[in-house]
């Protein structure tokens, strides 16, 4: 759609008198309302939502005599030279229509947050992938704080990028979570270096593909100066670097759960290794930490630490600090997270498993396991899941309202599995579940919730279905 004429003689933009549509308010919306407020642009924010929360926020804003219009988020005000948009409208809204059609250019809150940057701001070292981004950002930003760099874990991790990129707080670089919605809506976007950790059908009704689901994700190399990390066992993520159009001299730098080759980071007797980032790298290795200083050492979560210290290596980052950062991180909540023992069954919450790539990820870290699982699918199935994951199973607990798609594939693919399914939804429901999965479990087994699915259709999101699964094991436990 363009990347928008509103520019000074500076360098900067200028939009002082211009006309921008904000799209959407929220975490985004709002930051970027009152950023260009100040900047002397003529705001109009529209929302399709029009309830308390949107009410509460708007009523700020007008405060400030930005313009809000609730209950409506179709129609282009008359006279926009810009739009803003939240990241998660979807690209083939009319109101974007209506812009193509004027030839307004769309930005998303990224796209604004980069061209509101000074000459000497902090470089960005950006993440995305399909599953483990939040947990690579936030062990890129401990490797970085590590080396006594000033940094924080911003974007799609629920820091505005916004705020980090016009607060008063100096950094030395940022490590950016970057989602597929905000990547389609950044065409200007230029990281230092980037990581793409992995690519699996998601959101597809969002981008229309899985090319075009690619195709965005794929963004986040556009320019890169120092290096495309991309996953070895991912083909996709390295076809994407050969597409990208980089600086010359950026490198493409796999990471692996092998032994790695010239240019790749990896694993080799328990230790993580650097072959990319050194001197004479067809002949020598760095060593950069142990397995065990990554919490917890699933292999997924490895995966997830060798890109965050490729990114770091990759902004000269000394592999002592590699170490130390992964040492002091510790994951966010619901992330393969252990909640108990009972009588030599370990139980693990890994309620952000929303989706089969994720929950693959986290079966795999186990050898024994009553799974629970079950939810919304989101179009999703289940059966390479199933088949892939089929002979760690020794019984399953299946909840929520797509749960007959999962029982299907079980059928297919694990017929000897015993399989619970539990045609409730009330609160009681996660009590049931893992009382279950402790019937079935045996010592040495793993109770694993990874439900492959989203929460909504029983919770409010994937924290409170987690807590949910917590308390019923400690229930249990008493």
């Amino acid at each position: 759609m363009g990347s928008g004429q509103v520019t000074s003689t500076s360098g900067l933009f200028d939009f002082q008198g211009k006309h921008v549509t904000v799209a959407g308010l929220g975490v985004s919306g709002v930051p970027a309302a009152k950023a260009l407020h100040a900047r002397g642009a003529v705001v109009t924010v529209v929302n399709d939502g029009d309830d308390a929360r949107a009410r509460e926020q708007a009523a700020e804003l007008e405060a400030l005599g930005i313009t809000v219009r609730l209950g409506d988020g179709s129609t282009l005000p008359e006279g926009t030279e810009l739009v803003v948009t939240a990241p998660g409208w979807q690209p083939g809204k009319p109101l974007f229509r209506a812009a193509e059609q004027a030839g307004v250019p769309v930005w998303g809150d990224v796209e604004l947050a980069w061209r509101l940057r000074g000459p000497d701001a902090a470089p960005w070292l950006a993440v995305t992938g399909t599953n483990g981004k939040t947990t690579t950002v936030q062990m890129l930003a401990s490797i970085l704080k590590a080396a006594g760099l000033r940094t924080a874990a911003v974007g799609n991790i629920g820091v505005s990028l916004l705020d980090a990129v016009l607060g008063e707080e100096e950094y030395d670089v940022l490590a950016v979570e970057l989602s597929s919605y905000q990547l389609h809506w950044a065409p200007s976007l230029r990281a230092h270096s980037a990581a793409v950790l992995n690519l699996a059908p998601d959101h597809l009704d969002w981008h229309g593909s899985m090319e075009a689901y690619a195709r965005d994700k794929g963004r986040i190399y556009e320019g890169n100066k120092v290096a495309c990390v991309y996953n070895v066992a991912d083909p996709a993520t390295e076809d994407l670097v050969r597409e990208a159009d980089v600086e010359e001299g950026c490198r493409a730098i796999g990471f692996t759960l092998g032994a790695p080759g010239p240019s790749q980071l990896g694993v080799v007797d328990g230790i993580l290794v650097d072959r990319a980032f050194v001197e004479n790298r067809q002949k020598n290795a760095q060593e950069l930490a142990e397995v065990s200083d990554v919490h917890p050492p699933a292999p997924h979560n490895i995966a997830n630490a060798l890109a965050a210290a490729a990114l770091a290596r990759a902004f000269g980052v000394p592999a002592s600090a590699v170490r130390d950062g992964l040492r002091a991180f510790r994951p966010d909540a619901h992330r393969i997270a252990h909640v108990a023992d009972l009588d030599g069954v370990a139980y693990v919450d890994d309620s952000k498993a929303t989706n089969t790539h994720a929950a693959e990820a986290s079966l795999a870290a186990y050898e024994s396991i009553v799974w629970i699982a079950g939810g919304l699918a989101k179009g999703a199935t289940f059966d390479e899941l199933v088949a892939t994951s089929a002979k760690r199973l020794r019984g399953a607990v299946l909840i929520g309202a797509d749960r007959a798609l999962i029982r299907d594939a079980l059928a297919r693919h694990a017929p000897e599995v015993p399989v619970v399914d539990l045609d409730r939804t009330d609160t009681g429901a996660m009590l049931q579940a893992v009382a279950e999965a402790k019937r079935l479990a045996r010592p040495g087994d793993t109770v694993l919730l990874a439900p492959a699915c989203a929460s909504m259709d029983m919770f409010t999101n994937y924290n409170q279905r987690g807590d949910a699964f917590a308390a019923a094991v400690r229930e249990l436990g008493a």
